[in-house]
Formats: C-alpha cells, structure tokens, sequence
C-alpha cells in the first residue's frame, strides 16, 4: 500500500528528519541577540498584543480571557506555520531534491515538526499563566497528547498536498496566505463558542481548526474531557487526506526536479 511505504520511508529516515528538524530550531534565530529565547518571547509578545486589543479596547466580556485566547492561540500558530512552511518545504528545498536518493517527504516532515516542537515548548509558558490566574491543570489535561497527534497527522496530510501543489502552481502559497487569514477569524481563537450565534454553531464542526481549538480549550482552560466523537472524526479526516495526499505525491514527485 502506497501509504504505508510513505510512511515506512519516512520513519526509516527518522534521524535524517530528527537532525534537519533540530538545525531548522536552531538556525531560526541564528544571528539574533536573544537566540533560541524568542521561542518563547515570540507568542507572549503575540499575546500581550491581542491581549491589549481584545481585552482592552474591544473589551470581549470573558473572565480570564488573555489565558482562554492563549490557550486556542499557541495551537494556531502551529498550524498555520506548519501550513506556510510545509507548503514551501519542496520548492525551498530545490537543492536537495534534485538529488536522487533523498526522499523529499522529509523536507515536509522537517517544516511540521519544527513547529511542533516549537509549540510544546511554548506550553510551559501557557501552564504558568494557567496558575498565574488561578486556574488549574485538571485529569482531562492527560487527553493533551492525543489531541496533539490527531492536530500533528491532520497538519502533515494538509501540508504534504500544499507543498505537492506548490510545486506546480506557485500561486498556492499566496493564496494559501490569505485563507489562512480567514481562517484564523472563522476559527474561535479569539472568542468562545458561546458567543457564535446558536442557529449558526453547528457550522464550527465542518471546520478542522475549530474542532482542535475546541479540544485544547477543553482539556487546558476548561478542565473537562474533549469531545470523543469530534476527535475521532478528525483523525480519520487526517487519514482520509493523508492517503489522498501520499497518492498524489508519490505520483507526480519524480516530476518534482524538473519544476523546480
């Protein structure tokens, strides 16, 4: 099965992905004053400023809002790097496609698990807020790791068809961007679910991002279990679109050298 020997590549080339992921986190702030601590400056200053917008001058009626908005915003960042990146990840990467031998899913894997590694390393920075307001890390916080690998797999799948697709079409960055944009604000990142009109709240469950942001509000900032059924049905969406994604880039990857 084509997905299967994607994947087995993929993990026989794990040190490869492990070690260019590493030298991605490293060489991120290569050069720069505070080094490897803007991974963690980066989204509190994020967050001071939506903070100060939303808390502030739109004032959304929420208590302890600044770590509800956090807690839905680090996953975000995740993702929509993951997405920008990983659809780059090929064309970027123009050098070592060409070479014969390397498997050019490994320059995909290496964009997500980046910013994976950057988000969990962001969330101690959300636990100390969490405790900061006087909230507490409940029994469904142990759900945290599997909601983490359902939104891992679902990102990969999304960003192994991008970066297909930008190979061919360059204009799929662009305006990969500014879905990303609408996305962001359709997604209740910035707002609880309750302040989405009743008639239209079934509508949030046909967005993905919505689904996850839901899951780590639940496990994080509300203490109680993710929705089972909601988690379930994204991991077999990721699966759906990582078969789909592993067949049309294994089709058309020996293609890939010439493109670019």
């Amino acid at each position: 099965m084509v997905l299967i020997q994607h994947l087995n590549e993929l993990y026989r080339y794990r040190a490869l992905v492990a070690a260019l992921a590493g030298r991605e986190l490293k060489g991120r702030y290569r050069g720069s004053v505070l080094g490897f601590l803007w991974t963690f400056l980066n989204p509190l200053l994020l967050l001071l400023v939506y903070a100060l917008v939303f808390s502030v001058y739109f004032r959304v009626q929420m208590e302890h809002y600044a770590v509800f908005m956090f807690t839905g915003l680090l996953p975000w960042i995740f993702f929509s790097q993951a997405l920008n990146e990983g659809a780059g990840a090929i064309v970027d990467g123009g050098s070592l496609v060409t070479k014969v031998l390397f498997p050019q899913q490994v320059l995909i894997a290496v964009r997500v698990l980046g910013n994976f590694v950057n988000y969990l390393l962001s969330l101690p920075i959300l636990v100390i807020f969490l405790y900061a307001e006087g909230l507490r890390l409940a029994w469904p916080a142990l759900a945290l790791p599997l909601v983490a690998c359902v939104h891992l797999w679902f990102t990969f799948a999304c960003a192994l068809a991008l970066a297909t697709a930008t190979v061919f079409m360059r204009d799929t960055r662009h305006i990969l961007g500014n879905l990303l944009t609408l996305w962001f604000f359709l997604t209740p990142v910035l707002y609880p679910l309750a302040q989405v009109p009743e008639r239209w709240q079934w509508l949030i469950y046909f967005n993905p991002a919505a689904v996850f942001t839901l899951a780590y509000h639940d496990v994080l900032f509300w203490g109680r279990w993710p929705r089972w059924d909601l988690l379930a049905a994204m991991a077999l969406l990721a699966l759906v679109i990582l078969l789909l994604a592993v067949r049309v880039f294994e089709h058309y990857k020996e293609y890939f050298a010439e493109k670019i």
